[in-house]
């Protein structure tokens, strides 16, 4: 499930996509539009930041804009930053593997095999669907 981090920052990056890309866009705009409490949407856009999502402009015409185009941004990307990884199980994790404690064998795991399609499916529609594709609906939740 996703966290409110997750929807709040989803929910922020498809704005931004939606105003064009070009001119950075204020903190209060994204949330007085997506009725966002600022300072939580503040700590947000920081991460997003760090994590090289979004560039941030200081000043009167300040705010936050896309780092890349939004072509470029998948969900995956936006979701594995603030989540961590997208695998429901440890064993099945492409960046945080972990042998899971109570497996007896891992290559004949039937848990492990229906969660490993499960992270390869959810995988694949998340890093298939970019800010893009999403800047064009007017509802971001």
């Amino acid at each position: 499930m996703l966290t409110q981090r997750s929807r709040y920052a989803l929910r922020a990056l498809i704005f931004i996509a939606r105003q064009g890309g070009m001119a950075p866009v204020p903190i209060s705009a994204i949330a007085a539009d997506q009725k966002l409490p600022r300072k939580f949407l503040e700590a947000i856009l920081l991460e997003l930041k760090h994590g090289g999502l979004v560039n941030s402009f200081r000043g009167k015409a300040g705010g936050y804009r896309l780092a890349r185009p939004a072509s470029q941004i998948s969900f995956g990307e936006i979701i594995r930053l603030m989540e961590g990884p997208v695998a429901l199980v440890p064993c099945v994790s492409v960046s945080a593997y972990q042998r899971c404690i109570d497996c007896f064998e891992e290559t004949t795991c039937v848990i492990r095999k229906v969660m490993l399609v499960v992270r390869e499916q959810t995988a694949n529609i998340l890093d298939n669907t970019t800010l893009a594709d999403l800047s064009i609906e007017r509802e971001a939740a």
